[in-house]
């Protein structure tokens, strides 16, 4: 199993520690995330694992620190969301 396999199956707490220490993702951002996928029907949770995951690089420009202004966080999911869709559909 290789990295990425091996913090997708973790059990939660562990997934948002990893995710916390790795992003600077507290606790309450990561939660809103989760549930913004899962109600734009990312039902999966290792997919919605593998898609919280490519939004923090997404997010991030070093990808250790994540910082969402006001607004900012909605903003963010909604480009990533637009980004992911067109590529789903040209791939």
């Amino acid at each position: 199993m290789d990295r990425f396999e091996y913090v997708i199956n973790l059990p939660d707490l562990q997934f948002s520690q990893f995710c916390q220490h790795q992003f600077s993702l507290n606790k309450g951002i990561y939660n809103t995330i989760d549930s913004w996928f899962y109600n734009n029907g990312i039902i999966d949770i290792l997919v919605r694992r593998k898609m919280i995951l490519q939004f923090m690089k997404f997010s991030s420009s070093d990808e250790t620190k994540v910082k969402f202004g006001s607004g900012g966080l909605s903003k963010k999911l909604d480009d990533f969301w637009n980004q992911s869709i067109g590529e789903i559909f040209v791939n």
